[in-house]
């Protein structure tokens, strides 16, 4: 069973940095796909950045490149995003997700293929 934990949360002033990490486990094969996703209430789901673990492609929304970088250790066990320049936009619930496999070429704009999902951990990045 697949599980994916994440940490790392917190509230910090615009210009910031914070550093999520996504503890993945109970995938069966090596070499698949994890993604942070973020929300704010009332507003869509918003992908921010992809990896697939087996090999070095990363995916990035427009709105993070270049503040954000989506990494992994230990062959997908954990995934980190790092975020500087942090602004307050960039405040909601940020969520791992993954799938197995390479990454759908449809991420991060869309869930698609992302069938596991963490329960999240919070982001307040105030003005």
């Amino acid at each position: 069973q697949v599980q994916l934990v994440e940490s790392g949360g917190g509230t910090v002033q615009a210009g910031g940095s914070l550093r999520l990490s996504c503890a993945a486990s109970g995938f069966p094969y090596r070499g698949n796909c994890l993604a942070w996703f973020r929300q704010v209430p009332g507003k869509e789901r918003e992908g921010v950045a992809a990896i697939y673990t087996g090999g070095s492609r990363r995916d990035y929304a427009d709105s993070v490149k270049g503040r954000f970088t989506i990494s992994h250790e230990n062959d997908g066990d954990t995934v980190y995003l790092e975020m500087t320049s942090l602004r307050p936009e960039d405040t909601g619930m940020y969520y791992c997700a993954g799938g197995s496999g390479p990454c759908p070429l449809t991420l991060p704009e869309s869930s698609f293929g992302m069938n596991f999902w963490g329960k999240g951990t919070l982001v307040i990045v105030s003005s």
